[in-house]
């Protein structure tokens, strides 16, 4: 059996001293205790065992050593590669990183901020795609506003719809790129994995594709471009009813990465060889790609990279207008596409 927690009150009268004193030594209260009383203290509380109540001193200190991570999908590489980022500048200043993940859900990620509020957490980073309803947006604002007021601060990798520091990525100038270097190729017809259509990620990488292959004089048709999961089955899914239906697409572009390998299986189960039959290609550069046979034709983010500098914001002294970092984007071809 495990021996019974010691109390406050117990180092208090070890030591000699008010429960307020002990309190206010331990907890990390602005109010100053003469070197002797804490000296006193600090050693009845070694001495017994004390194990220090981390609510009670977030409580007195209006803070933690807390910094909360809230992700779309922690299993998804574009989220743990950011995540990594954020841990690793987080731990290098002894703060504890607490994740937690919204599966996309709205309501589930003013929850997570409001429960890091309630825990005095000393900052968080939000890493997801904003919604395009702007009803979700002013929502999330309010919550965020009800943190930073209690003197906590937030900083997001997304885009930058929120009144705080953003780290923000080249979706549309990086989609953009890759559907002229795409048409110079030689590829006229594409079918597109949009993700949701409610995710401003999605929205803004299709745009950008489209725009990309209008200045290359390439149309892409409404009908050409499918919505499903931002999910490895969401890309094997869509594929697969796409190739059901038959296409006359020489190249299919994913929005992300783990849609695109979704896709590429798909292929593989229909027999339909990458890129001999048809072309793929993805966006986010995630690092299970390195395994990836053919290797995927991607637009690069620094993912860690732009965790790190979110972490970094968040845990600065800044009290202006919100910063914006944009991350620039970088095709990457290869072997899963060809010219043709």
């Amino acid at each position: 059996m495990p021996g019974r927690q010691i109390t406050l009150a117990e180092v208090a009268r070890h030591a000699g001293v008010s429960l307020a004193t002990a309190s206010r030594v331990i907890n990390g209260s602005d109010r100053q205790v003469s070197d002797p009383l804490r000296d006193r203290v600090m050693a009845s509380a070694d001495s017994l065992g004390y194990l220090p109540n981390a609510s009670a001193q977030a409580l007195a200190r209006n803070s933690s050593s807390l910094v909360g991570l809230v992700v779309h999908d922690i299993s998804d590489p574009y989220f743990s590669s950011i995540a990594a980022g954020v841990t690793r500048v987080a731990e290098d200043a002894g703060l504890v990183v607490v994740l937690g993940t919204t599966a996309r859900s709205p309501d589930r990620e003013r929850e997570l901020l409001a429960t890091l509020r309630g825990h005095r957490a000393k900052a968080v980073v939000m890493v997801g795609s904003r919604s395009t309803k702007r009803s979700v947006t002013a929502k999330l604002a309010e919550e965020i506003a009800a943190f930073t007021e209690q003197g906590g601060r937030v900083a997001c990798v997304s885009q930058a719809k929120l009144p705080v520091d953003t780290v923000v990525p080249s979706n549309r100038a990086g989609a953009k790129a890759l559907a002229v270097a795409l048409a110079e190729l030689g590829h006229r017809k594409f079918a597109v994995l949009g993700g949701p259509p409610e995710l401003l990620t999605s929205r803004d990488r299709v745009a950008g594709f489209k725009a990309g292959l209008a200045d290359s004089g390439v149309e892409l048709p409404d009908q050409s471009i499918r919505y499903g999961e931002f999910t490895r089955d969401g890309g094997y899914d869509t594929v697969t009813e796409m190739l059901a239906e038959s296409t006359d697409a020489t190249c299919v572009f994913a929005v992300n990465d783990v849609m695109a390998l979704g896709a590429m299986a798909a292929m593989r189960a229909a027999g339909v060889r990458v890129p001999d039959d048809i072309s793929v290609a993805g966006f986010d550069d995630i690092p299970t790609l390195r395994d990836v046979s053919p290797t995927l034709t991607t637009v690069r983010l620094p993912l860690e990279e732009m965790g790190a500098r979110a972490a970094h914001m968040a845990l600065s002294d800044h009290d202006g207008d919100p910063r914006t970092e944009r991350i620039a984007a970088e095709v990457v071809l290869r072997e899963s596409t060809r010219k043709i």
